[in-house]
């Protein structure tokens, strides 16, 4: 695609959005599988369904409600995202990241990403927040393969920091001022939608991830290709390499991450009043 249809796009959508909503927002957030209740906690404006975006894709995938929210939190305007694009649902990479794009040109200064993901480091367990303060993206295709647009990032953007080391502190200072236990480490993508095999859990640790999932890392990438500050944490909802050999459900992801969506609820809010 061209860079000028890639702008076209871009802008059909932003003016719509626009005409829907008159603030601009400050902060983004993008709410992952089973974490989409947390749009309980803003002061909604507007809801817009992604169907009726212009160029945006629908969401195919359980716990995600597909719609995009505007409204006020914790002091801030926000918009967030209640469901997520994947690769895996047979998407363009550019649909993937394009509401990112969006979410840059309506305003927005920082992105705040959400998960849910599978444990690879062995001492974690089912139900841990774990703050993202690294990636490996090697098994996903990187979202600015092709032409660059200039007018939205550098061709080889700066990844030494994708997640802001100030924002994780700040994270770390408001779960600690709530007595909530975090932990800190380094996400890896895949493309999935194949939960990993014993192997490739055994693998994945070796190269240094501690949990593994299926999104946020082609985000982050296109945030930080925008010059947007990232905060991301995922949402343990499963052991990697279980002693029972039980089997991994796509329910039992949702459940997990709604028990713990409270804890991730109150850091994100209190994260976007500190901001």
């Amino acid at each position: 695609m061209s860079s000028k249809k890639v702008l076209k796009e871009l802008n059909q959508a932003v003016k719509f959005l626009q005409k829907q909503n008159k603030h601009t927002p400050q902060v983004g957030v993008v709410l992952g599988s089973g974490l989409s209740n947390f749009t309980g906690e803003i002061e909604i404006e507007k809801e817009i369904a992604y169907e009726k975006i212009p160029h945006f894709p629908i969401s195919t995938v359980e716990g995600h409600k597909s719609k995009m929210i505007f409204g006020k939190l914790g002091g801030k305007r926000v918009v967030a995202m209640a469901g997520r694009f994947h690769f895996y649902e047979g998407y363009d990479i550019r649909d993937v990241i394009f509401p990112i794009r969006v979410m840059k040109l309506l305003g927005i200064e920082t992105l705040l990403l959400s998960n849910a993901a599978g444990s690879v480091n062995p001492e974690y367990k089912v139900g841990d927040l774990m703050i993202i303060n690294d990636h490996i993206g090697l098994f996903t295709p990187n979202p600015l393969i092709g032409k660059n647009v200039d007018e939205l990032g550098p061709r080889f953007p700066d990844m030494s920091e994708p997640y802001k080391q100030k924002l994780i502190q700040k994270a770390k200072d408001i779960a600690l001022a709530n007595n909530y236990a975090v932990r800190e480490g380094v996400y890896v993508a895949v493309t999935g939608p194949t939960f990993e095999t014993r192997a490739e859990y055994k693998a994945l640790l070796t190269l240094g991830a501690d949990v593994v999932g299926m999104s946020t890392v082609q985000e982050a990438i296109v945030a930080n290709h925008m010059g947007l500050d990232v905060f991301a944490m995922s949402v343990v909802t499963d052991i990697g390499i279980r002693e029972d050999h039980s089997i991994i459900t796509h329910e039992e992801v949702l459940e997990a991450a709604r028990h713990a969506e409270p804890r991730l609820a109150t850091i994100f809010k209190e994260l976007i009043a500190a901001i």
